[in-house]
């Protein structure tokens, strides 16, 4: 990782001297497994007579030329090229060997173990295009782009620009494709490979035919549901054009589902990537369906908002990511079937208000000192609470203003950057709102405020008063406004809750009386932020909280449940209310759930609670309970629904007892089947990987289902299960082949942590020496792997789980020594570290309070 670092300091003072016009890329897919020959040519202007640096990740640099001129190879140190006394028109032309990836950054190579067959992709996004051929590698030096790629015959390929009929080399195939449009050089595409897939077009609001196209490998070929993928993304092109009131500014829209992923998807112009998980190998929930709908929409977004005008440097980055989960949220539920879609949002909402919490918590708009710092902020704060916060500013312009400023900005900036100012100066035009002072408190302030009420109860039992308390949990956070609904609910004469009265509040201060409410009768549940409108932490009064916790299977409003439920976790991390009541009040809602996405969220809520939230003492108990509940839910769910499916797999995940593997055992071997339940290859996995972790089945069972699914996911499913098998020495096995076989590929390292920590909440003895073995390891962890493994290897691997766990072990004070001897260690993996720390505290802090015991 060392090198590869680039300062805002740096790339400003790039950006006076130099100025990119075009780029010609030829590389060549035909000379190795390992690595790939790269050349590139750069015209560009600069300050006559100064210096500055191109970027390249090299295996080797064979030549340089500056203006016809050889510069000794010798100028390429430290993953730079060293370029000096420029003339006001230059040509830079390098000619280097690159290497394939494994990682998911830069050209990841891949081949498909179900044929044997040889597939690449890029991924770009923050600073890997200089993996593939030189550039400067940064946002606000666009350029246009012409792609040449040869590669093996049967191969095709496909970049920004529409793929051209190949011509016959002697190697294969030369695609040579048109120049781009000025376009950023980490939204730039290279995939290559035997891909297969289905076109399709579009027209767009201006009249030009949109061709469309949707590819995945060829082991996949009968599970791409190209038409619904397709005509997810007309209603999406729909939906942007009119509101955006700007033609799609590209020439095709291609998308490519791929494995070995990193992320979701990436937004690469008119060339996105998926991670091919989106393509259903067996029957999907609704929710995955909304949900790869969602990164459709989310990427089509980013064509106009990220693509077509980009920011300058990436301290605007949430921008670009706020907007796309805004906008892919307000498209799914206003132009698609997913009417439903801002429920889903309160998922992406919570990840938000955790990451908020941390001590590693930071503006919406945070200062990016350097890529480092780019990297370790796409988070919940970058996508969620920024869209989260957009919702709140729509609302506060008013959404007709809110597009018109939209469009402005859009037209004003199109093929060139732009900053969060200028944004700002467009929307104070259209609404006529000075919105400086709601940028300070929302964007460039980090933390979140907490709001609860304090009620005050007549003789008669009516409200005397009622106002809403709002603090600032994060130290240094500012009291913010908050448009808000609160609302009550009763048990009607049927027997169920229903609303009784609601009343919308602008909150802002340390109190707010609603003196809408005085003189009402007090209702059973009063929920403060009803329909989740505010981004804030929400408490629930005492009597409240009692009530939700034994009628919330009695709440019909599916917004209303998933409220109560965030709130009550949001009290359970905080230790303000046992694990125990919350695993009582969503086993109690789980049976009543109708949307997915709550229900999902919510089973895997129940399994941090009981394997991280419990007291000590509790969690033998807990378990087993936990898992006979699932169990009788199971037995009682209607038969082939998404409930069904669900709740299977969480009982898998929650398994403890002989009655519970002897029913998974049943269902895996199909003697006692579930009526209704399709038990496909992946559900086999699921069940699987549990018989191993309780000792049932083993490597014959591994490999028998391994040579039924000769597949990249069969292969990761059975890394997960081997690393599974509750052995010391397959423990020490997988945490040394994750720490330093660098050859793993990512989703395969993924599998088998997830393998390794198996036991933590049932044998935790069995990781007490593995917290020294990790905080020996951080530093070299950090420095022999890229930025994205190494970053996700040091998360994956903290010892977390033990906390509290183990009294010969406190891994908060042990995290604390750590960072106290190691201050000298780079921002990004300190911040790592401490994200760590912050998550074993907290669960010292819940299982203190479920100690304490459940309410009465």
């Amino acid at each position: 990782m060392p090198g590869l670092n680039l300062t805002h300091e740096e790339a400003q003072q790039r950006a006076q001297v130099v100025k990119p016009h075009s780029y010609e890329v030829l590389l060549d897919l035909t000379t190795g497994d390992k690595t790939f020959a790269s050349q590139t040519k750069i015209a560009f202007s600069a300050t006559e007579g100064a210096s500055t640096f191109a970027d390249l990740v090299a295996a080797q640099v064979h030549q340089i030329r500056l203006n016809g001129q050889e510069v000794p190879t010798e100028h390429f140190a430290d993953n730079r090229i060293w370029l000096d006394n420029l003339a006001a028109e230059n040509e830079l032309v390098v000619q280097a060997d690159c290497l394939y990836m494994h990682t998911g950054e830069g050209l990841h190579s891949f081949v498909d173990p179900a044929d044997g067959q040889r597939y690449c992709y890029s991924q770009f996004e923050v600073p890997d295009a200089r993996r593939v051929f030189t550039t400067f590698e940064q946002p606000d030096l666009k350029a246009t782009f012409q792609f040449s790629v040869i590669t093996p015959d049967g191969w095709t390929v496909l970049s920004n620009s529409p793929t051209p009929a190949p011509t016959t080399v002697e190697q294969g195939l030369r695609f040579d494709f048109e120049p781009t449009p000025l376009i950023s050089t980490y939204i730039t595409a290279i995939i290559a490979g035997p891909y297969v897939g289905e076109t399709g077009s579009l027209t767009s609001v201006d009249g030009r035919e949109i061709p469309l196209g949707v590819y995945c490998r060829q082991s996949l070929k009968e599970y791409l549901d190209a038409d619904v993928i397709m005509d997810t993304t007309r209603q999406g092109f729909k939906f942007f054009e009119e509101a955006y009131g700007i033609p799609y500014p590209f020439a095709k829209y291609d998308q490519i589902f791929v494995p070995e992923y990193n992320a979701g998807a990436m937004e690469n112009a008119g060339c996105i990537t998926f991670r091919d998980q989106y393509i259903f190998r067996s029957k999907p929930t609704e929710w995955e369906l909304e949900s790869r709908a969602n990164t459709i929409l989310h990427e089509l977004a980013h064509m106009w908002f990220g693509d077509l005008v980009t920011m300058k440097w990436w301290n605007d980055l949430w921008l670009n990511e706020s907007f796309a989960e805004f906008m892919s949220h307000l498209a799914l539920a206003e132009g698609t079937e997913w009417t439903d879609a801002w429920i889903g949002f309160m998922s992406r909402k919570e990840w938000g208000l955790n990451q908020d919490q941390l001590p590693s918590t930071h503006p919406i708009k945070a200062d990016m000192p350097d890529l480092q710092a780019v990297e370790v902020n796409f988070d919940g704060i970058t996508y969620a609470k920024g869209a989260s916060v957009l919702r709140q500013l729509v609302t506060y312009v008013g959404r007709d203003n809110f597009f018109r400023g939209l469009h402005e900005y859009l037209t004003k900036h199109s093929w060139d950057n732009a900053t969060l100012d200028d944004l700002l100066s467009e929307l104070e035009v259209t609404s006529g709102r000075d919105l400086r002072a709601w940028a300070q408190v929302w964007l460039e302030e980090a933390g979140v405020t907490l709001l609860r009420p304090v009620i005050e109860v007549d003789d008669q039992g009516n409200y005397a008063r009622v106002s809403i308390t709002q603090e600032a949990f994060t130290p240094g956070a500012s009291l913010r406004p908050h448009r808000l609904a609160v609302a009550g609910y009763d048990l009607n004469e049927d027997g169920n809750v229903t609303q009784s009265f609601r009343v919308e509040v602008d909150v802002d201060g340390a109190e707010t009386v609603i003196d809408e409410l005085a003189g009402r009768p007090r209702p059973a549940l009063l929920l403060i932020n009803d329909g989740d409108l505010a981004y804030a932490k929400i408490r629930l009064d005492e009597d409240s909280l009692q009530f939700a916790v034994n009628q919330i299977d009695k709440v019909s409003d599916p917004v209303t449940r998933r409220t109560l439920l965030s709130a009550a976790w949001d009290m359970t991390r905080d230790g303000d209310m046992s694990a125990t009541d919350f695993i009582t009040l969503s086993l109690r809602a789980a049976p009543v759930e109708t949307n997915i996405a709550s229900l999902t969220s919510n089973l895997a809520r129940i399994h941090t609670a009981v394997t991280h939230y419990t007291a000590p003492a509790n969690r033998g108990a807990r378990l087993e309970s936990t898992g006979d509940r699932l169990l009788l839910l199971v037995k009682a769910n209607p038969a082939g629904t998404d409930q069904q499916k669900l709740l299977v797999k969480s009982l898998a995940q929650n398994a403890v007892s002989d009655q519970h593997f002897e029913f998974l055992t049943g269902l895996f071997e199909g003697n006692h089947p579930l009526h209704g339940l399709d038990v496909d290859i992946d559900l086999k996995w699921t069940l699987l990987t549990a018989l191993v972790r309780a000792g049932r089945a083993g490597e014959a069972e591994i490999a028998a289902l391994s040579e039924e699914d000769p597949t990249l996911t069969g292969a990761q499913n059975a890394a997960r299960a081997r690393a599974t098998v509750n052995s010391d020495e397959v423990r020490a096995q997988t945490w040394e082949e994750a720490l330093t076989n660098s050859e793993i590929p990512n989703d395969t390292l993924w599998a088998m942590l997830a393998g390794f920590w198996a036991h933590a909440a049932t044998n935790p003895a069995a990781y007490a020496s593995y917290v020294e073995k990790y905080f020996d390891s951080v530093v070299r962890v950090w420095d022999s792997h890229t930025f994205h493994i190494g970053s996700r290897l040091i998360e994956a691997t903290f010892p977390s789980p033990l906390s509290g766990y183990l009294p010969e072990v406190n891994v908060v004070e042990r995290a604390e020594q750590w960072l106290a001897n190691h201050q000298e260690q780079p921002a990004s993996l300190r911040r790592l570290v401490l994200e760590g720390q912050a998550d074993a505290q907290r669960m010292l802090t819940a299982q203190r309070c479920d100690a304490e015991g459940p309410r009465q």
